[in-house]
């Protein structure tokens, strides 16, 4: 490797210091005049996002009917989003609380867009069980408290557990990145030049000072966090397993789903979270903050995911026929050779085999390629939950009630609508927030200054 390459390949680029560091990240926020290419990616953003709106306000009116589910598949497109949105948040938590939990440098830089990410994603997932309740303003009833009947929540059911784990998620994950961003808001806040910016980042920033009193509170919590949030992602993707997998219908009834879940849901949220950094990367000039190092490592990280998931897929093709159950038999060789099986081997080809090229180190360097291979195994990820969700639905233990599911347009447009919810938080933190951690980076560069020395 190059001088050169080396260079590039490191955590930080040489030459940076605590006052270029925080310049650089603090001025996206507070320079006066917005990027013309934010305003429009948040247009964009705002007109899926309406879509969604319009889509919705539709569902309140003429309800569920108006999208493809049926008997007997009464779970459609709206719980495959819900699991495929749930996993993208779930690198976004792996990255930032495991890894900080390990002391990985490369995370400093990425760890901010993880953890946003893993918030509207989040918030994208939330909706979507709530909204296929059909009398979706009953949502509450979902909550483990005595009713007016005097009935409690059926406690052995995994779609409790699901709603528990998922509110236990959500709440866990704002607080986590909050508690982040209060020393770099009092940041913001001291550098701010109008009295407006001034007070909002004040009243956010929750009177930091720097003390070592407030450091070493700030620590403990946020270690205890990130202790939490580590095996919590692990958990919620558990319980979503299980709630196919407490069922006895063919193709759910598998002990591998909650391990199976873990890996999918991992996987494509490294490909979510290495898009966005490279993106970023170019797109606010950051190439010294986020080197190609921290590319690289995200590429690896999505590589051993695909192994993870190429060695489930294996076990879910094998299985059917070990056991010899003829009705996941039968699901099997439809999923192989039957209505469905364009989207099987698409998960195949755009999860595991085409992301095998991430092999190759000249591929890994290669930012356009690995943005798609990375937007490959997103849709692939999609396809996998649309097949488990609505593959094993159709094709029951009667053959008199295989009716295939056709999505309707408001199917799509729920979909596409969830990725505007998604995106325009995203922007919206773009523009108020500080894309990298400054107080992290700050540290980092003083360790690195203290070992040369």
């Amino acid at each position: 490797m190059s001088a050169a390459e080396q260079r590039e390949f490191r955590v930080i680029a040489p030459g940076q210091t605590i006052g270029s560091i925080t310049d650089a990240i603090s001025d996206i926020v507070l320079e006066e005049a917005t990027p013309f290419g934010w305003w429009i990616g948040f247009g964009i953003s705002v007109a899926l996002f309406l879509v969604l709106v319009a889509a919705l306000s539709w569902l309140f009116v003429a309800g569920i009917g108006v999208w493809g589910i049926q008997n007997p598949v009464a779970w459609g497109f709206a719980i495959a989003n819900y699991v495929w949105w749930i996993g993208l948040a779930s690198g976004g938590t792996i990255i930032s609380a495991l890894f900080f939990l390990t002391r990985s440098e490369w995370r400093t830089a990425t760890n901010r867009i993880a953890e946003s990410m893993m918030l509207f994603c989040a918030a994208a997932a939330g909706i979507m069980p709530i909204i296929h309740l059909g009398r979706w303003w009953y949502f509450y009833w979902l909550f483990p408290y005595p009713n007016a009947m005097g009935t409690w929540p059926q406690f052995r059911s995994p779609l409790h557990w699901d709603f528990v784990a998922l509110l236990a998620y959500v709440v866990a994950s704002i607080l986590f990145w909050y508690i982040g961003l209060i020393p770099d808001l009092a940041t913001l806040r001291d550098r701010a030049r109008g009295r407006r910016a001034r007070l909002g980042y004040a009243v956010a920033a929750l009177g930091w000072r720097g003390s070592s009193r407030q450091w070493r509170h700030f620590r403990a919590t946020y270690l205890v966090f990130a202790g939490l949030m580590a095996p919590l992602v692990c958990s919620v993707h558990s319980i979503v397993g299980l709630d196919f997998a407490g069922g006895l219908w063919p193709g759910w009834h598998s002990t591998q789903f909650p391990p199976y879940f873990v890996f999918g849901a991992v996987l494509s949220g490294f490909a979510l979270v290495l898009i966005l950094v490279i993106l970023l990367r170019h797109a606010y000039g950051l190439q010294a903050i986020i080197t190609m190092r921290h590319v690289d490592v995200l590429a690896k990280l999505t590589l051993t995911c695909t192994l993870l998931i190429a060695y489930a897929y294996l076990i879910e093709a094998f299985m059917p026929f070990y056991s010899g159950n003829a009705y996941e038999r039968t699901v099997a060789l439809a999923d192989f050779a039957g209505r469905y099986a364009w989207a099987y081997w698409g998960k195949i080809t755009l999860n595991v085999v085409v992301a095998q090229l991430l092999w190759v180190p000249a591929i890994r360097r290669n930012q356009l390629a690995l943005i798609a291979i990375a937007a490959g195994i997103i849709v692939g990820m999609w396809l996998e939950r649309m097949l488990i969700v609505i593959g094993s639905l159709y094709r029951g233990f009667l053959p008199a009630n295989w009716i295939p599911f056709v999505p309707t347009v408001w199917d799509w447009l729920t979909l596409i609508g969830s990725i505007g919810l998604f995106l325009t938080g995203f922007f919206l933190f773009l523009r108020f927030i500080p894309i990298v951690t400054m107080f992290e980076l700050r540290e980092l560069v003083l360790r690195k200054e203290g070992a040369s020395r």
